[in-house]
């Protein structure tokens, strides 16, 4: 760092802005130990810009004035903030996949999945283009982290098999992100999803993540075959199917042991993928050149901004910028949650500048939190937009109310221009619950062949509510004189007309259910509908 700036360092204001403004990939979230204090350390986190970038304007009491007079922003190794970057180097020059297959560490398995998934990889070359393609930004970032931790570099190939690097991915199961995270495992990890962001999809947030995660299930198993069948299917079920062949005296290795099919092909998969990694041309196959230093740098947020406003500064196009930032649920950014934002290489020295120099305001949008139970119209009045609008940002279904503490995104006003808190940043929930009339209590006396069934038809009511009422099962029976319970709308009449079918074998009807009392009531509360993240 320059002699410039060094007594100003001294304030422990410009310090602690210095530390949050040039952290670069890797800090902000929990990766391993060594980036974590590498990116602590202030005295290493300078980069200097290019000579021909336009200075901005430097004082005492601006931070990022000074730090840009000096030359203290410009590119940086997000897995090594201390050490600079000469593009021109041999080893930035290097094909990044010469390093891959260098860390390559596991034991080959070779049977005849392998055979059919590098067929099948093989006879779609096209397809193999883009995944490998989209991976590129990823990789180098991954590779770093692997070898920082000492983990096989196949580990970094895996994305292939479970999103084909698509980080926006979201399975039928409700698994997302390019480590496809279900939503508990996730949390069990610490990946925050909320109404802003789904940190399942974060870029840096996954991959710590999940490699922190393959280390715990290689501790646990002593095999790197194993923990992947364990990541794919869980521990708990790979325990037990070694348990049941341990028991019945047959090996316990990866191959041995009875599991599902997409299981039994996981490892199978990533094979495949490490042989045509390893010799492309033997598969007719060609890898897209990737080089071996970042696609992407970390640029801090200290203000809420917008999501198309902060694209344009960093002149990428909205999907580029989605492409590297795509845990955000909202159209706004909240430095609170996300104090930084991931840019292409050649656009992040550019972003700082043009961030530094904007006087307009960075957002349009900010988060409302309900204060009691509300219908949309009422929220929408209270706020400023119409209620079409406060649906759709928000994905609120129709006949719905808003429960209160749910918090929404709401245009800013003169009203709510401070940025939003960390508190509401880090835990935004929205609950919804049915905007229903009143429901009052009726009590039935059951006749001879009253059911679950029959009751919901002749009530024109949902058989899992009847049953969930009155403690049966969907297709239960009432004894004859036991009392039933419904719930109706205030002011419906119980009194449905209904026809009662014959009864078959005595040729004589089933009386419908008399009434017997009515009791006005709120109905047994129903489930809220809690949104999940986006």
């Amino acid at each position: 760092m320059t002699d410039t700036i060094r007594p100003a360092l001294s304030r422990s204001l410009l310090a602690g802005l210095l530390t949050l403004s040039i952290w670069v990939a890797g800090s902000g979230c929990a990766t391993s130990t060594t980036s974590q204090s590498a990116a602590a350390a202030p005295g290493e986190t300078a980069w200097p810009a290019g000579p021909s970038a336009p200075r901005h304007t430097a004082t005492a009491d601006d931070p990022l004035g000074l730090a840009l007079a000096s030359g203290a922003l410009g590119p940086m190794d997000p897995m090594r903030p201390g050490v600079q970057i000469d593009l021109d180097s041999a080893a930035a020059r290097a094909d990044l996949w010469v390093r891959v297959r260098r860390g390559f560490a596991m034991p080959d398995i070779d049977n005849a999945l392998v055979r059919e998934r590098e067929r099948w990889y093989a006879s779609r070359p096209d397809y193999v283009e883009r995944m490998t393609t989209r991976g590129g930004r990823y990789l180098f970032h991954i590779v770093e982290e692997l070898e920082s931790r000492g983990m096989p570099t196949e580990l970094a190939l895996l994305p292939f098999i479970e999103s084909a690097f698509n980080p926006q991915a979201m399975s039928s199961a409700r698994a997302s992100g390019m480590w496809q995270f279900m939503p508990a495992t996730g949390r069990d990890f610490a990946l925050k999803q909320n109404v802003f962001r789904d940190d399942r999809r974060d870029v840096l947030a996954s991959t710590r993540a999940a490699l922190d995660y393959l280390q715990r299930l290689h501790g646990m198993f002593g095999n790197w075959h194993l923990a992947l069948a364990a990541y794919n299917w869980g521990e708990g079920n790979v325990q037990r199917a070694m348990a049941r062949n341990h028991k019945a005296g047959l090996p316990t290795d990866y191959l041995s042991l009875g599991m599902p099919d997409e299981t039994r092909n996981y490892v199978p998969k990533l094979q495949a993928v490490k042989n045509i990694v390893a010799a492309p041309q033997s598969f007719g196959l060609t890898l897209p050149a990737v080089a071996n230093h970042p696609y992407f740098l970390s640029v801090p947020i200290q203000r809420d901004i917008d999501v198309d406003t902060a694209a344009e500064l960093a002149g990428v196009s909205l999907e580029e910028f989605k492409t590297l930032n795509p845990q955000m649920n909202k159209p706004v950014i909240l430095a609170a949650g996300t104090p930084q934002i991931l840019l292409p290489y050649d656009n992040a020295s550019s972003f700082v500048r043009k961030l530094a120099a904007h006087r307009a305001p960075l957002a349009t949008w900010t988060a409302w939190v309900a204060p009691k139970t509300m219908r949309t119209a009422d929220v929408a009045r209270q706020v400023g937009m119409s209620e079409g609008q406060l649906r759709e940002v928000n994905h609120i279904p129709p006949r719905m109310l808003v429960k209160a503490g749910s918090t929404l995104l709401v245009p800013r006003s003169d009203k709510r221009h401070i940025d939003v808190a960390e508190r509401v940043a880090d835990n935004a929930t929205m609950t919804l619950a049915p905007d229903v009339p009143p429901l009052k209590r009726v009590v039935l006396k059951a006749g001879v062949r009253d059911s679950v069934p029959g009751i919901a038809k002749r009530y024109g009511l949902a058989p899992a509510r009847v049953a969930e009422w009155n403690s049966l099962r969907i297709d239960g029976r009432f004894k004859r004189g036991a009392p039933i319970v419904i719930y109706q709308a205030a002011g419906q009449s119980s009194k449905r007309s209904t026809k009662v079918a014959a009864n078959t074998r005595s040729g004589k009807a089933s009386a419908p259910a008399k009434k017997t009392v009515v009791v006005a009531s709120a109905a047994p509360t129903r489930k809220p509908l809690r949104v999940a993240a986006r």
